[in-house]
């Protein structure tokens, strides 16, 4: 098959490329990166996974989600976790890491290649399962900043590795350019969370936290 005909799939730990991004200085221009991987092959699908805060009155990532889900993404969030840690202080966690590994495997027999954008260990097993089922996976991250943000083992079990700084010019966003809002802590009302339950269903746009890591805490 040749590179034109592969079937792709982008899998984005928001959270995860946000701060890879920034630590590097530049914001990620979401209509390049899609039209640089439809470039590529046969995108099948682009998902994009974030959580938000519950009970805020207004979400500041809300405009990036509408502006996703209307323009080729398919993005999954869910409602964030609130709770107080054993030195009494109020921490907030978001993570998606199931919800991807759901949508992989489910996606895993339909295409050829998964592009995963994060640095994250926890899915070294995910990309080990993905590629028991012949799919070539390409972890996109950096070992650009110290330390790096990615795991030694996650970059390891990757069949290709690309460095986040090297598609800079092709996914970044250009610096004159503002975006209309950046994905930074959301504020946002939401019911129960909504989840894509099975591969290529579009889903509805529900809700996630941009962090640098999984947990908001107040000091």
């Amino acid at each position: 098959m040749s590179a034109q005909m592969e079937k792709i799939a982008l899998f984005i730990d928001g959270a995860n490329l946000y701060a890879t991004a920034k630590s590097l200085g530049f914001d990620i221009d979401y209509k390049r990166l899609l039209r640089e991987f439809q470039s590529r092959g046969y995108l099948v699908r682009a998902f994009y996974y974030t959580a938000v805060i519950e009970d805020q009155e207004y979400s500041s990532i809300r405009p990036l989600i509408d502006w996703l889900d209307y323009n080729g993404y398919t993005v999954v969030t869910k409602a964030t976790k609130e709770f107080v840690d054993q030195t009494g202080r109020r921490k907030v966690k978001g993570n998606m890491d199931i919800e991807l590994a759901v949508d992989a495997m489910e996606l895993a027999p339909h295409i050829d290649q998964m592009v995963l954008f994060s640095g994250d260990g926890d899915f070294r097993s995910l990309v080990e399962a993905v590629q028991r089922r012949g799919v070539r996976v390409v972890v996109v991250s950096t070992i650009s900043t110290q330390p790096p943000m990615v795991a030694d083992e996650l970059r390891r079990q990757a069949d290709q590795f690309v460095d986040i700084i090297e598609l800079q010019n092709k996914i970044g966003r250009d610096p004159g350019e503002r975006p209309a809002r950046e994905p930074r802590e959301p504020r946002e009302p939401r019911g129960e969370p909504r989840h894509t339950p099975q591969f290529l269903q579009r889903s509805p746009t529900s809700t996630r936290v941009e962090v640098e890591e999984d947990e908001f805490e107040d000091e």
